[in-house]
């Protein structure tokens, strides 16, 4: 890893590990936890653009109150953790003031009404609001890799993410990791913008392959969904662990967003979700008035409204059949990283 960026998050351990900032679910619990374990987490959007705010403030409250990050005087540094928007949805204006006064040292940019000129217009008012805030950026196509490269506010770091993701990534041009990633690099040779690989991550395994393809670090999102810290519902976590087999068991679709009364986001993205009876029964050709009814009984159940006979959103990535337990995010993150590293070394000694 560039000395270069670990001086921008010296708490971090290699390899550089990254909670995504998954919307609602990525709260501030999960984001401290996964810094303070020499990883960088990412508070995500909230069903607001101000509950963010008041998911930076707890997490600034978290970190001051944490032994692991006095060597970090938050008085003056940025906090050692980063927060997410979605452009399309978020109001930059509640964003900037965020931003500026808890000065989180990373900001996600995703997901632009207009393109590239609201990647740049968010860049540039986040940067005049918070100097140290770095700028992270997620693409998905190599075009958006180029439309990037002539953007004026450059990105300080770039998420690749592969079709393997969860939550909503491209809809209908996406590509697997493997094969994405090292085009996108070559693409951006000369560029010095660090990349990080996002998509079907969730172990010492994927880390490496990903380091191996010459990401600075990785994103995983599905994972930290099985943490004990993630802000979500028994139910739906139990169905993480429990789903297996991704290519089968997951699936892009908008059903799931409509069902839930979300609509809106640009025609480029679609969200991954583990299949049930909502998907089956559409497939099967029940309407959407029947199955939003059906939907909204399910979602007074509590935890039974998830599985493979429920009926409410399960948002997860192909890589769910590599996630078997909850895990605190701590032993997560230093886990994975231990595997990757032995694996390394693995093949280092193997070459020798």
């Amino acid at each position: 890893m560039a000395t270069s960026l670990l001086s921008r998050y010296p708490w971090v351990r290699t390899p550089f590990v990254v909670s995504a900032p998954m919307r609602v679910m990525s709260g501030p619990a999960l984001a401290v936890a996964v810094s303070r374990a020499g990883g960088l987490g990412f508070i995500g959007p909230g069903a607001k653009t101000r509950d963010t705010t008041a998911d930076l403030e707890e997490a600034s409250s978290l970190i001051r109150t944490s032994t692991a990050f006095r060597t970090v005087p938050t008085t003056t540094s940025p906090l050692p953790i980063g927060v997410g928007y979605q452009l399309w949805a978020d109001d930059i204006n509640v964003a900037l003031a965020a931003i500026a006064k808890y000065t989180p040292c990373a900001a996600w940019l995703y997901a632009p009404r207009h393109g590239p000129k609201d990647f740049d217009s968010w860049s540039r008012q986040i940067r005049q609001a918070s100097p140290e805030t770095q700028i992270w950026i997620q693409i998905g196509t190599l075009n958006e890799a180029k439309q990037l490269l002539q953007n004026s506010e450059k990105p300080d770091v770039v998420v690749v993410q592969g079709a393997e993701s969860g939550g909503h990534g491209r809809a209908n041009d996406g590509l697997g990791l493997m094969a994405l990633f090292p085009e996108i690099s070559d693409a951006m040779t000369g560029s010095d913008i660090p990349l990080f690989a996002a998509g079907g991550i969730a172990d010492g395994r994927g880390v490496a392959a990903a380091l191996c393809l010459g990401a600075s670090g990785v994103v995983m999102g599905t994972r930290f969904l099985a943490a004990s810290e993630a802000r979500i519902s028994r139910g739906y976590q139990n169905e993480v662990v429990r789903a297996s087999d991704g290519a089968v068991s997951t699936t892009r679709t908008l059903l799931y967003n409509h069902l839930r009364g979300t609509f809106g986001w640009p025609e480029e993205y679609s969200p991954r979700t583990i299949i049930n009876r909502s998907f089956v029964e559409k497939q099967e050709g029940k309407t959407f008035e029947e199955l939003k009814q059906l939907h909204d009984e399910a979602s007074k159940a509590e935890d039974s409204g998830w599985g493979p006979e429920g009926r409410l959103a399960t948002y997860a990535g192909a890589a769910v059949g590599l996630i078997h337990s909850v895990k605190d995010a701590e032993d997560i993150v230093r886990s994975v990283q231990a595997d990757a590293l032995e694996r390394i070394q693995m093949l280092l000694s193997d070459k020798n």
